[in-house]
């Protein structure tokens, strides 16, 4: 049977909710199974696939003759990573393949009014990347060769599930649009993330960092939460995800909290309980996918059936605004009050104490001045490793990670080179802002790196410059913005909201006649681009228009240039919160002079 498409998906999801299976393990663990029968691979689920199909073909039957109309497969260890353990590594394609096989037995023996479909379970493997246990393109090349194999014996949906760290999750995407890239079509994909009780995944990311992160990636499908809790438990991370995620919505908990009896996992929840809460999820928060995980019995998810049948999920509200993400959460691009601060002193060009600790390769300093940006106000922190007589691909490698377990707020690579600009990508599990592209080689960099910010889901920032240098005049800057736009919507599908726009400024000291006006064609160009792209961000390095002049008069200066910028659409700022200086503060003939300048 041909696999369904995804505009067939999406069509059966808008008709009504689309019900999954319950669990794969707890249905396996009762029916007496013995050594021989997992090919003497003691807890390896996935080894019964070879040497006991009939167990697997079972669990799926009973499902579908609940009412069930997607089965997942039995393969959510069935990569290399977790295959390696019980020596069965190298039957990863062998293995997969035929728990797809035994899925189709299951439906041509189960028949149905309804599509049946097959959702090919990829799991999240033992290891964290975020936390170093496995590089980024190691797991992609795992993934890679588990979904090609699910792909090729026509599985109906990819399920990347039991998620527990967003760059777990990257890989995966990552290695699912390379192969989607290499086949010429793709299949649906969803994705379900699980939240320990404390409501966090297990590397500490919350439900708004994983909708910021993810929400970039177009061919996610569904966002979804699975196992670790019972439905009580996931209601308010439901509700997050109906008023933010802007697609489809799924949830599949456990049956109840696992309590520990004689030593095993018991889950209490009812049938009649468990299936309360997911008549309560459709028909009051909108969710269009539901399922059981850990402890759900087919009649768990027969009793689903029965109270959810018929019902057409509430309309959701969703609330859209540009967000980024650090490993951990989310902050919102435009802040009330304006602007999001990008803090300045992790850059090696523009702080000497971070070049220091750089030349001293001390890491953990440099580390250490990033949380401090975080103490001290800022909702972003710049990174920059780039100096002469230094490797900064290698700085960036070390760094970046660091960065992304280490500082709570959401990276800007502040960096022109692609190489590095990857390291740091792969490296880090929020969604991060790549700073910057520009069109003074005509645009060949600027590919390259809106090639890197869009598979991973990066915000950007874009420079008013082009092959002539940088826009002197408003109209200029905004001509500029709207060729690098045009660029990013046309070749790469890039949203408004995805790009931050900097219009640049000269320093006003620099006794050039020329650039007399330079500030406040600024401003005029931060006008006229928030008026022309509403959607998109502007951004600007406000102690740019100060350099050369002493200290405290760059302070006021730098002060009162950000309080104009913000009154004139200014939505974010570099600079050093530190230095400066509330208007209030500042006196009238100290304001004037700054003005007139």
């Amino acid at each position: 049977m041909k696999p369904i498409s995804v505009e067939e998906f999406k069509s059966l999801l808008q008709q009504g909710v689309l019900i999954y299976d319950g669990a794969m393990g707890t249905n396996l663990q009762i029916q007496g199974l013995k050594l021989e029968d997992y090919g003497g691979r003691e807890g390896c689920s996935e080894a019964l696939n070879l040497f006991c199909p009939e167990a697997v073909i079972k669990v799926h039957k009973a499902f579908l003759e609940a009412g069930c109309q997607v089965i997942e497969t039995n393969t959510f260890n069935a990569t290399r990573i977790s295959l390696r353990e019980y020596q069965l590594e190298d039957r990863v394609a062998e293995i997969n393949q035929k728990a797809v096989e035994m899925a189709r037995e299951a439906i041509d023996a189960v028949p149905a009014a309804f599509n049946q479909l097959i959702a090919g379970s990829i799991g999240p493997t033992s290891m964290l990347p975020s936390l170093g246990n496995i590089s980024f393109d190691d797991m992609v090349v795992a993934y890679t060769e588990q979904m090609t194999a699910l792909f090729d014996a026509g599985v109906d949906i990819f399920q990347i599930e039991t998620c527990q760290d967003l760059l777990q999750i990257k890989a995966a995407l990552y290695a699912a649009e390379d192969l989607f890239n290499a086949r010429g079509r793709r299949c649906p994909v969803v994705v379900s993330v699980t939240l320990e009780p404390s409501g966090n995944m297990l590397v500490g990311s919350d439900v708004s960092a994983i909708t910021a992160v993810l929400e970039p990636y177009s061919f996610i499908d569904v966002l979804s939460i699975n196992c670790a809790t019972g439905p009580l438990e996931m209601v308010r991370h439901v509700a997050h995800l109906t008023e933010h995620w802007p697609r489809f919505v799924g949830v599949m908990p456990n049956a109840g909290l696992p309590e520990n009896v004689g030593g095993k996992p018991f889950y209490r929840m009812t049938p009649a309980e468990f299936a309360s809460f997911h008549k309560r999820f459709v028909a009051e928060y909108g969710v269009n996918v539901i399922g059981g995980c850990c402890g759900t019995r087919p009649e768990h998810l027969a009793e689903v059936v029965k109270q959810v049948k018929g019902l057409v999920p509430a309309a959701r509200n969703v609330k859209k605004s540009a967000q980024v993400a650090s490993l951990f959460s989310s902050v919102a691009l435009r802040q009330n009050p304006a602007p999001a601060i990008v803090g300045e002193r992790t850059n090696a060009n523009g702080a000497r104490q971070f070049r220091d600790l750089l030349e001293a390769e001390d890491f953990d300093g440099m580390t250490s001045m990033g949380r401090e940006q975080a103490r001290g106000g800022a909702h972003l922190v710049d990174l920059c490793v780039a100096f002469v007589g230094r490797n900064e691909v290698a700085d960036m490698q070390k760094l970046a990670p660091m960065f992304a377990t280490q500082v709570n707020l959401p990276l800007v690579i502040d960096s022109t080179s692609p190489a590095a600009i990857e390291v740091a990508l792969k490296s880090h599990g929020g969604r991060c802002v790549i700073n910057s592209v520009n069109l003074e080689d005509g645009g060949a960099r600027l590919r390259s790196i809106a090639t890197l910010a869009r598979r991973f889901g990066a915000a950007l920032i874009c420079l008013t410059i082009d092959e002539e240098g940088m826009g002197k005049t408003a109209d200029k800057k905004l001509e500029i913005a709207q060729r690098i736009r045009t660029i990013l919507r046309n070749e790469f599908a890039f949203r408004d909201s995805d790009m931050i726009f900097d219009a640049l400024t000269f320093t006003v000291a620099s006794g050039d006649s020329e650039l007399r006006n330079a500030a406040a064609e600024t401003l005029k160009a931060i006008k006229l681009i928030s008026e022309q792209i509403p959607l998109a961000n502007t951004i600007l390095g406000v102690s740019n228009v100060s350099f050369g002049l002493k200290q405290s008069s760059r302070e006021i200066l730098n002060s009162i240039f950000l309080s104009e910028a913000v009154q004139h659409g200014l939505t974010c700022a570099i600079v050093n919160p530190a230095r400066i200086i509330p208007t209030f503060s500042i006196s009238e003939s100290e304001k004037k002079l700054a003005l007139d300048l």
